[in-house]
């Protein structure tokens, strides 16, 4: 299992600890219980106590057994996200992770001038997959932050996705610019940016893996189909990491993988101080678990 692998390397990393923001939910208690159990990490749940302190009871929780969780009350929301973000900027959490709260909520905190996560580099959402069938991960970026990337940002989420990589032991990622077609196309401008994507990184303006493109997304994963359209590459068939054009794409591929293809995924957003979990509400406990593991490998690279 790809993804369990990811628990394994988790648990080898130096204590760490998660600053959970709005931790009153279910299916974010059950992954941080879980990842509690298994020692991956320490927690701090910032957000309503009593009912945090219902859903631990709820999930029978040993309060005995409760030295590396933490649990701090707020009144909002915001103050949740606030306080969680603080937690991270101030050093005393190594991951931001979302709990019961609006992404919007989180990202304002996580912007912030003052105590906010970022870098200068742009935020992007890294999902890597387990999917059936396929003995390898498969990294798809971003299908939940950048609505219609341009160029400089396409090539700072490939150096994003890069490093997540990295992380996971892809020592050299082999990067596919998705588009609709494998040629340049002067009227389609996924294809255009992908072709110097490429150039880019031939000339070491992105470094540390290969990226080789446009190409459909059967070229990119299928070894046979980019043999049967005379596409010889390093890239073509072995991708690693399927960079989108736009949201709607890698939000459509996404969700496609998970409830067609019965995928398994942990994602992170990657480009902050700090690794941030930010799944969906609707994702389940599993994984909220395999993101966190996720992100606990991100901060030990």
């Amino acid at each position: 299992m790809l993804l369990e692998s990811l628990i394994d390397k988790a648990t080898q990393v130096s204590a760490k600890t998660v600053a959970v923001a709005a931790a009153e939910d279910e299916e974010v208690i059950e992954a941080v219980l879980d990842a509690h159990n298994r020692n991956l990490a320490n927690f701090i749940l910032f957000g309503d106590k009593e009912k945090i302190k219902t859903i631990l009871e709820l999930k029978k929780h040993d309060k005995r057994d409760s030295n590396n969780l933490e649990i701090i009350h707020t009144e909002s929301n915001a103050s949740a996200a606030e306080l969680a973000v603080k937690a991270v900027f101030n050093k005393q959490a190594d991951v931001l992770m979302k709990g019961n709260i609006p992404t919007s909520t989180l990202l304002k905190a996580v912007l912030n001038k003052e105590y906010g996560l970022r870098t200068g580099n742009v935020l992007s959402h890294v999902a890597v997959f387990e999917i059936p069938g396929f003995e390898r991960f498969t990294i798809v970026t971003d299908a939940g932050m950048n609505i219609t990337p341009d160029l400089e940002q396409k090539a700072q989420i490939t150096k994003n996705a890069v490093s997540i990589a990295k992380s996971i032991g892809i020592e050299l990622p082999k990067v596919a610019p998705i588009a609709a077609v494998e040629v340049v196309n002067p009227v389609m401008q996924p294809t255009l940016d992908a072709a110097a994507l490429t150039t880019m990184n031939k000339r070491g303006q992105i470094t540390g893996c290969i990226v080789d493109g446009p190409l459909a997304l059967d070229n990119a994963v299928s070894e046979l189909a980019a043999e049967h359209k005379g596409i010889h590459s390093e890239v073509a068939g072995k991708a690693d990491i399927l960079l989108v054009p736009t949201i709607e794409v890698g939000n459509v591929l996404y969700k496609s993988l998970i409830y067609f293809a019965k995928a398994k995924v942990g994602a992170v957003i990657a480009g902050a101080r700090a690794p941030i979990v930010l799944t969906s509400r609707a994702d389940s406990a599993e994984s909220k678990l395999y993101s966190l593991a996720l992100a606990l490998c991100c901060v030990s690279k």
